[in-house]
């Protein structure tokens, strides 16, 4: 569930030059990279496939298997 956050005007401009640097689609993105840099967690650890997960084809089907 989203949450409303109070930041100083300083702040607000600093979070949206990094966004903009990293290339980010919200300041919730780069809130996370920077926690998870700053807690040295690999930003692999939360969703290891991202990106690389694709839809099932017949090829993928069981019965098709040979055993």
């Amino acid at each position: 569930m989203p949450k409303t956050i109070q930041v100083k005007d300083e702040t607000y401009h600093a979070l949206e030059k990094i966004k903009k640097k990293w290339g980010a689609r919200s300041f919730d993105e780069v809130i996370e990279k920077l926690l998870l840099k700053e807690l040295g967690l690999p930003e692999d650890m939360f969703g290891i496939d991202r990106g690389k997960v694709t839809s099932f084809t017949e090829k993928d089907r069981m019965e098709d298997r040979e055993w």
